[in-house]
């Protein structure tokens, strides 16, 4: 029996940790950051593996990342971490940076509930009750985050790469 629950989640984990990974790196801003809170979130997910229906396994993962995001945000929770060799960066000046990173740099500026609500709206596509189900609070709240998100977001956003 444990060795079908373990090929299961292997099975589960192989074909969603890559999405998973881009939604905490909309969420986070970060790569390195955000393949942790992706491992973390598989990790509890995995603990609780055998009371998880398959049918609501990916709805219960977006809430697991999306708790396990604010959690570090709301204890100071994120850290720095050494690394023998510098990651790859953009070369140029600010005009080099392409309007992706720009737009991403802007995201990072929304506060991260507010984040977490564009990114799971608006990256993992969810619809308003699904959104509140994975945060764990009413539509009335997901809706009025979304709009002070997107407020907030169009404060950080350049004007400049607006009209382009």
């Amino acid at each position: 029996m444990l060795r079908v629950r373990d090929e299961e989640f292997a099975e589960f984990f192989s074909a969603r940790f890559d999405t998973y990974r881009r939604i905490a790196h909309a969420l986070c801003g970060n790569w390195s950051l955000a393949e942790e809170l992706a491992q973390e979130s598989f990790v509890k997910v995995y603990a609780r593996w055998s009371k998880v229906r398959t049918e609501t396994a990916d709805a219960y993962l977006r809430t697991v990342l999306t708790r396990t995001f604010l959690d570090t945000k709301r204890r100071g929770r994120a850290r720095e971490h050494s690394v023998a060799e510098v990651p790859d960066t953009p070369v140029g000046g600010e005009h080099a940076v392409p309007e992706r990173e720009v737009l991403r740099a802007a995201l990072l500026g929304v506060p991260p509930g507010q984040r977490a609500v564009l990114v799971l709206r608006f990256v993992a596509d969810l619809s308003v009750e699904e959104a509140a189900a994975a945060l764990g609070c009413s539509t009335g709240t997901v809706k009025s985050q979304t709009a002070r998100g997107l407020a907030a977001l169009r404060a950080a956003y350049p004007e400049s790469t607006r009209s382009a």
